[in-house]
């Protein structure tokens, strides 16, 4: 199949009627119909499939267990009504430029991998990349049994009514040792790639950047009767945090945003008893971000005492800066530099992604593709077609030079 093809094939999975937005939650029914496509293409091609322990798939041509494999690939799920390329581009573009090293007559002489990994967004259970985390031992079986849904839906459960046994979870140190490359390709999310006027970039580095979860604890009361005086707002104290947010942030050259929230007991009538919001926050380094997230602390905390309210802050969780290995790096801007004419700067990231998490424990490097518009998470996301296809054509380039004779 043609890349056109998959992708026309993929695109109505999860899709929302209401937002044109894709809900691709991880063991809900569209996960599952994203990884029967998955096996579908791995079956076509007459790779041999498989499904780890922790729910990730896989596709390979040659044998695993030979080592020393070049795997690549990304993630099928989504964020809350989330764009089309964010992940399932990576996944696409993995069987396309595998096609086209059999069009080119290419002959491996390594193990080559395509991977699925699941519940990249964490859109379900609040916590990102748990597949490749429990993989890598990034993520403990019994942090991973406590992940719960907004339904109170535990990730085992979840896993069990899917079909799955969760039972199996945990590090898988075997199969990351037979590994000795993975290069995922992302659509951009942001917009250097347009601003250069590059159709293909290399990632640096990814910037440390966590999630934290503010709790204002205040008084529930009427709306209508209680004086302004006599109030102890919790709302009031989470709007002007959210102000002070963006503050630090533009200070310090970061992003901050409070983009979830939780209201009790959410009347319209009603004064809230809580507020709860969920502060992500990214930096270049370390440093700045620790500013960052300092600074918007202390602020909560200082409105939260001026208007008689509690507060708990709890880190859920993070990743510190991903440097990504500068030989698989400069291999890729080698070889893209000899067997293209397109330019491939190389770019930091502020967006996580599982090559990130894989980063401490195997060689991991990272493809762009032009984002025009810069827009991520959102039905808007857009990549052009011409774009996708010398993404193909560079991941086809990248490993036929790092696995192919």
């Amino acid at each position: 199949m043609s890349f056109h093809s998959m992708w026309a094939e993929l695109l109505p999975v999860g899709r929302s009627s209401a937002s044109g937005g894709y809900r691709r939650y991880a063991w809900t029914g569209a996960d599952t119909d994203c990884r029967a496509w998955f096996r579908e293409q791995a079956e076509t091609r007459g790779l041999a499939h498989e499904t780890d322990r922790n729910g990730n798939q896989w596709a390979w041509l040659g044998d695993p267990a030979a080592g020393n494999a070049v795997v690549t690939g990304s993630h099928l799920d989504s964020v809350p009504d989330g764009g089309a390329f964010d992940g399932p581009l990576g996944v696409v573009s993995a069987f396309a430029a595998l096609d086209e090293l059999r069009a080119r007559g290419a002959r491996p002489t390594r193990p080559l991998g395509i991977v699925n990994f699941g519940d990249e967004e964490g859109a379900r259970f609040g916590l990102a990349c748990v597949g490749s985390r429990l993989t890598a031992g990034a993520l403990t079986v019994e942090q991973a049994h406590r992940l719960t849904d907004g339904d109170g839906v535990t990730l085992p459960r979840a896993m069990e009514l899917a079909g799955y046994d969760p039972d199996t979870l945990g590090p898988d140190p075997e199969r990351l040792a037979r590994i000795g490359a993975f290069v995922e390709l992302h659509v951009e999310q942001g917009r250097a790639l347009d601003l250069s006027g590059d159709r293909i970039g290399i990632a640096s580095a990814i910037w440390p950047h966590g999630r934290w979860r503010f709790d204002f604890r205040g008084e529930a009361n009427h709306a209508g009767t209680t004086r302004l005086a006599d109030r102890h707002d919790p709302m009031l104290s989470y709007a002007e945090t959210v102000l002070a947010a963006r503050r630090e942030a533009e200070l310090a050259g970061a992003v901050a945003t409070f983009g979830k929230i939780g209201v009790e007991p959410n009347g319209v009538n009603a004064i809230p008893s809580l507020v709860r919001g969920w502060l992500d926050s990214r930096a270049a380094d370390q440093e700045s971000l620790d500013t960052v997230v300092t600074g918007i602390q202390k602020a909560a905390r200082e409105y939260a005492a001026a208007h008689g309210v509690d507060l708990d802050v709890v880190r859920e969780s993070f990743t510190p800066v991903v440097e990504f290995d500068h030989a698989l790096r400069d291999e890729l801007a080698r070889i893209l530099g000899t067997r293209t004419e397109l330019k491939a700067p190389v770019l930091g990231t502020g967006a996580g992604h599982d090559a990130g998490i894989l980063s401490d424990r195997i060689p991991t490097a990272m493809l762009f593709v032009r984002n025009p518009t810069g827009v991520s998470h959102s039905p808007a996301e857009y990549a052009a077609e011409d774009d996708c296809v010398a993404g193909v054509t560079a991941l086809a380039d990248v490993l036929e030079g790092l696995a192919c004779t």
